[in-house]
């Protein structure tokens, strides 16, 4: 637990004292007899007679009343004190029986437990401790210093950590037990970092494993309680590395890649060298917009197709529009594409998302729609709100075809100079190892939206780096890259066109600290306040441009034959660094 100390230059404050919390406490297993004059057992065997007994009475009594046909709510005085008793029963039960359930709903610890103590008795302790280890002489300024505070600051940390031992040990062993559910920790303690510590250890003694290369400490796991991940052990480090300045649109990104290839960030920023020095490069927004696509089935194959025509016609468009437009103030239904399969009836619907990358928005959208379809098509009956054609984290010809997210094209004209400078190779062979490589060669290999160097390496890296979902690399990664000779053969034309890049600047892993720092390095950081969704729409033409340099830089390595040379070069290390203490 962390201490706060004011500057040197002022008074100190000595950090609080944590208050333990037993472990009868934190898992709801509360003692009945220090609460009851009577012992344990014979207060439970009370109990358990007196219910099963008025429970046995009040039915006797009730059978009797239907028999005789007798009101039930006209109740004698021995039926009255039945009533009484078996309530009484019950809640004693339930509290002592259920007092897991019930603490989980209604007690749940709070942090300001550990903040609880006196501050006086935290300062006594620090001056107790600085005046025992901190001996004062001839060379010795005895003033509060930062030394001193250090040093009673980990004084204390370590007091603190032999309070907090025994209570999370008895949680850890009723975790390797079973009768603690490990996901239920952060609800019943209350401190997500501790929640993650014990865990983190329980897990370690039921697999027999050492996590000990796996960071626990300095990551913020509030921020991802109920929104990121569930039953955090820790956090992966990768390091984020810059490719800069790409020149775009006429302004200069530092574009961020968190990546653990090596060569791949030095590969990009050269691109992005040879694209600056060349003018820059312009991108091109063609569509925007995210689909979601519900299976809905039908008695016979007409009635799917009476309602494919109803939502296909124009004159209905309006009426639906509004329905799903309710979801959210920045969803705007765009349009339904509609195919049959048999009586199965697959319906695409498309939307703007303004910032957000939209899933959970287009999803309620198409679930008013459903809803609405109900009161004209009572037999419909809705299978699953995605049926895979909309289509997400997967390769598909519709995204493809149709686009998903943003649709971008890039285009950059590169210098015959710098072609043969900067790329060491010449135009010639950059036209024919295209043609050939990512046009013939991923024909021949059957590809679907893979006409590219290495789009995904650049996709993916930039995902991660600004907290998008890294499982839509899949169809953000469709690609199609192309080159030209211009300018009588002297200089290269190229562009790269990506129909389904799926990013967002609000919501998910964007809300992180390191994420939405990346995001605001390329001044995209949430939402935009002047035109909803212009933010993630830049950051769609970032994520173009980088893919636009990572392919010149890539196919001009190959051209020249220095791809394994590089690799080779910024992709080994002779450290192990397994064996590198931490």
């Amino acid at each position: 637990m962390e201490a706060r100390w004011r500057s040197s230059a002022k008074p100190v404050q000595a950090p609080k004292t944590t208050k333990t919390v037993s472990f009868e406490e934190v898992s709801g297993k509360a003692s009945s007899s220090e609460a009851l004059p009577l012992s344990l057992h014979l207060t439970n065997a009370v109990f358990f007679s007196l219910f099963f007994s008025v429970v046995y009475f009040l039915l006797s009594r009730w059978r009797e009343k239907i028999r005789t046909s007798t009101p039930l709510h006209l109740v004698n005085l021995s039926e009255i004190v039945a009533i009484f008793a078996f309530i009484a029963s019950f809640v004693y039960l339930l509290g002592f029986f259920g007092i897991d359930f019930v603490q989980s709903l209604i007690l749940r610890p709070s942090t300001d437990l550990w903040n609880s103590e006196d501050e006086e008795e935290n300062e006594a302790l620090l001056r107790k401790e600085d005046a025992r280890k901190i001996p004062c002489g001839q060379a010795l300024d005895c003033s509060v210093t930062s030394a001193p505070i250090i040093s009673a600051q980990k004084v204390v940390d370590e007091k603190l950590v032999k309070l907090t031992t025994e209570e999370d040990e008895e949680i850890i062993k009723a975790i390797v037990a079973g009768t603690t559910p490990s996901y239920s920790l952060e609800s019943k303690l209350g401190d997500c970092k501790r929640a993650a510590s014990i865990r983190r250890e329980a897990l370690g003694r039921i697999t027999g494993k050492s996590l000990s290369g796996l960071p626990l400490d300095g990551f913020d796991y509030e921020s991802i309680l109920g929104q990121c991940c569930e039953m955090p052990i820790g956090y992966v480090q990768i390091p984020v590395g810059i490719a800069w300045p790409l020149l775009l649109n006429g302004k200069e990104y530092s574009v961020p890649m968190a990546t653990t290839e090596g060569c791949l960030v030095a590969s990009t920023n050269r691109g992005c060298k040879a694209i600056h020095l060349s003018g820059g490069a312009s991108s091109v927004l063609l569509k925007d917009g995210m689909t979601r696509a519900p299976v809905v089935r039908f008695g016979t194959a007409k009635r799917a197709a009476d309602l494919k025509f109803y939502l296909e016609d124009p004159e209905n468009f309006e009426t639906l529009a509004v329905v799903f437009n309710r979801s959210s103030r920045f969803a705007r239904l765009q349009g339904i594409k509609c195919v049959i399969a048999g009586k199965n009836l697959y319906l695409r619907f498309t939307c703007s998302t303004g910032d957000a990358m939209g899933m959970n928005m287009v999803s309620k959208g198409v679930q008013n729609v459903l809803d609405f379809l109900q009161t004209d098509f009572p037999d419909m009956d809705v299978i699953g709100i995605s049926g895979n054609f909309c289509s997400d984290k997967m390769p598909a010809a519709v995204n493809w075809i149709e686009g998903r997210g943003k649709s971008v094209v890039c285009e950059a004209i590169i210098k015959g100079d710098v072609v043969r400078k900067v790329l060491k190779t010449s135009v010639e062979s950059l036209v024919e190892l295209n043609m050939l490589k990512n046009l013939t060669g991923s024909a021949m290999a059957g590809a679907l939206g893979g006409f590219n160097a290495h789009a995904s390496n650049i996709v993916s890296a930039v995902y991660i780096a600004t907290g998008q979902d890294p499982a839509q690399n899949i169809e953000s990664s469709h690609c199609i890259t192309m080159m030209e000779a211009v300018n009588e053969g002297n200089d290269l034309h190229i562009s790269v066109t990506m129909p389904s890049i799926e990013v967002g600047t609000v919501g998910g892993g964007t809300q992180l600290a390191s994420q939405s720092a990346c995001l605001n390095l390329l001044g995209v950081k949430g939402a935009s306040q002047e035109s909803p969704g212009a933010n993630s729409r830049r950051l769609a033409t970032i994520v173009a441009g980088a893919v636009l340099a990572g392919e010149l830089s890539l196919m001009s390595a190959l051209a020249a034959g220095q791809l394994v040379k590089s690799h080779m070069k910024y992709n080994r290390l002779s450290k192990d660094v397994s064996k590198t203490s931490s």
